[in-house]
């Protein structure tokens, strides 16, 4: 794909965010796509390919009333959403469709018609890790972060800082969770959840869920919002398995992912304005920090600890409050795709001024799987 060859011109989140009980999966899915149609004045029948995770490709366009010449279900966890980017853009710059509907729709907390398949004793993960304790999420960051604290000399407070910041950006948006400032203290107060991670360290649970729509940039400025060009793209995938990680202080993943991505855009580090990095637990922004080459190896914690990241700061990241403080309903990386559109478009809560050239980090499955997308708002 050439840089600049192809457009977001629809984006949208589901009507409500948090606790959604009357809405089942596949209805979030619905909503958020409705809306993002109705963001790009589009109907069902202008939509010609279809993108989603979980809920299968043939489910929503079914439901929707789609036809589609192409569809992609791509599903390799919270980073599936950015990879589906990637591969529409790829689809249509080669011609295979027109207008790419990729929709997400999560019931994280109040899990009605929860598609989010168990994981199988014959899986390599059900085989190696689960007969030994590791249950979940918190179970498997630990061991990355620990030993990332103990080779770079890093204090836990420096990676509850991280949520202490991400909460300052979270103040300026009033569709987020939680938006009361907290400190450092309150961080390291919170319930104990797995050693180091406390309470307020760990995302959010949550409903719901937001839907994009790409198309050709030769048609882009004849839709109602400005339209978002993507530059470049990126994706990488690792191991599912913890104790099979190449580095516990650094994700392979996210390093083949964002370089392509940089590669592909022509940019350096010195353009970019603005950065979403997944942030299902506090250390995994000071991973992508490091990884996408905006700090070397152990610095990440004082960058955002110098405020760099923090309103006001030379690199706004996460903007929206991230899963920490905003959303997260166990795949997040809709929700960091819908902040870089909302920035780029000028139309952010939090919006920071002068934004021209944004990336967008996501990771899926622990360190399983990366994607990486740069964005621009400066017309070809």
């Amino acid at each position: 794909m050439k840089p600049h060859s192809v457009a977001i011109v629809g984006a949208a989140e589901t009507t409500e965010l948090g606790k959604i009980p009357d809405l089942s999966n596949i209805q979030l899915h619905a909503d958020a796509a409705l809306n993002a149609m109705a963001d790009a004045g589009l109907k069902p029948s202008d939509i010609d390919g279809v993108a989603c995770c979980r809920e299968e490709p043939t489910e929503i366009a079914y439901y929707l009333g789609i036809t589609p010449k192409w569809v992609d279900g791509t599903a390799v966890g919270g980073t599936s959403f950015l990879i589906h980017v990637r591969h529409a853009a790829a689809a249509i710059a080669s011609g295979l469709c027109s207008t790419v509907l990729i929709t997400h729709g999560e019931s994280g907390r109040s899990n009605v018609a929860k598609a989010r398949p168990p994981i199988h004793p014959g899986s390599l993960n059900g085989q190696f890790e689960i007969p030994y304790g590791v249950l979940g999420p918190p179970t498997m960051f630990t061991l990355p972060v620990l030993r990332y604290m103990k080779e770079y000399n890093v204090p836990v407070e420096k990676i509850a800082n991280v949520a202490v910041i991400q909460r300052e950006w979270a103040a300026k948006n009033p569709r987020a969770a939680f938006r009361d400032p907290i400190t450092i203290d309150d961080v390291l107060e919170s319930r104990m959840i797995a050693w180091p991670f406390r309470l307020l360290m760990c995302c959010l649970v949550t409903d719901g869920g937001g839907a994009l729509i790409l198309t050709s940039a030769d048609r882009a400025k004849d839709f109602p919002k400005k339209p978002v060009y993507i530059l470049g793209t990126g994706e990488s995938v690792e191991s599912r398995l913890v104790s099979q990680l190449e580095s516990y202080t650094s994700s392979r993943a996210f390093k083949v992912s964002s370089a392509k991505a940089f590669e592909e855009s022509g940019i350096k580090h010195s353009e970019v304005d603005h950065l979403m990095v997944y942030d299902a637990f506090a250390h995994l922004p000071i991973w992508g920090l490091e990884d996408l080459g905006f700090c070397e190896r152990g610095e990440g914690p004082d960058f955002i600890m110098e405020r760099n990241t923090a309103p006001g700061g030379k690199l706004p990241m996460n903007t929206s409050g991230g899963g920490l403080s905003y959303t997260h309903t166990g795949m997040y990386g809709m929700f960091a795709l819908q902040e870089s559109v909302r920035q780029m478009r000028g139309e952010a809560p939090a919006q920071v001024d002068g934004l021209q050239v944004g990336v967008c980090q996501g990771v899926g499955g622990m360190f399983a799987a990366a994607g990486t997308i740069v964005f621009t708002n400066q017309d070809p």
